[in-house]
């Protein structure tokens, strides 16, 4: 499904964020990113989700060599992601219905089936009571979970999550993952960044960088 192969990415006037990175993730599996501040967890993901290009090497996704895609090809290549990320990202004066309709409208779907799919997406995540209310008023868990309702409202194959308990507490942090670890059961890739790997039983994939190098980390469950 996604294959590096010998990936940097180097931003100007910096050393190499990611160094010679070769990887490759199968579609339905769960990943963790993990590794200390400044690992290069968060260019990896962007590299993942074709947000930003390397600097050399090659990114492989269905098949499709990104460094060759084009400008027009990146919006449909950008649906099959849902990206969820740590500061949320949300929209203040908006409700949260409005949120997690956003991008629906900027997909030009129709109309009529908005309204079902927001609230399921909602309903999803456990806030379908608050589709009127701005997601000012709501928790720090809440507010992480309207992004997730945001990012699977458009039915991607493929959900990333930078850091995305990095600033709840236990109870919140484990809602989520469960969450996360929901839809990675119905066959979604799920890719999440971390500093460490929470306890779970489901079998899992991890990369470890330091310093924008990738960690030979075996295959866990």
């Amino acid at each position: 499904m996604i294959k590096f192969s010998n990936v940097y990415k180097r931003y100007p006037g910096e050393m190499d964020a990611l160094q010679d990175i070769s990887l490759e993730i199968s579609s339905g599996e769960l990943i963790f990113v993990t590794g200390p501040s400044g690992a290069g967890k968060s260019t990896l993901l962007k590299l993942i989700s074709a947000v930003e290009k390397p600097t050399s090497g090659t990114i492989i996704f269905e098949n499709q060599n990104l460094n060759y895609l084009q400008k027009n090809e990146m919006p449909f290549l950008r649906r099959k992601f849902g990206m969820i990320f740590q500061d949320h990202k949300l929209l203040f004066d908006r409700t949260c219905y409005d949120n997690v309709a956003l991008p629906l409208a900027i997909n030009e779907i129709d109309p009529s089936d908005i309204g079902r799919r927001v609230r399921a997406a909602l309903n999803k995540v456990g806030l379908l009571t608050k589709e009127r209310v701005m997601p000012m008023s709501l928790s720090g868990g809440e507010q992480q979970r309207l992004a997730i309702a945001r990012a699977i409202v458009s039915r991607p194959s493929i959900l990333i999550a930078d850091e995305p308990t990095a600033n709840l507490d236990r109870g919140y942090a484990d809602e989520i993952m469960n969450i996360f670890y929901s839809f990675q059961q119905v066959g979604v890739t799920v890719i999440i960044s971390s500093h460490e790997i929470p306890k779970t039983t489901i079998h899992y994939k991890e990369f470890h960088l330091i310093t924008g190098n990738l960690q030979n980390v075996p295959l866990l469950t």
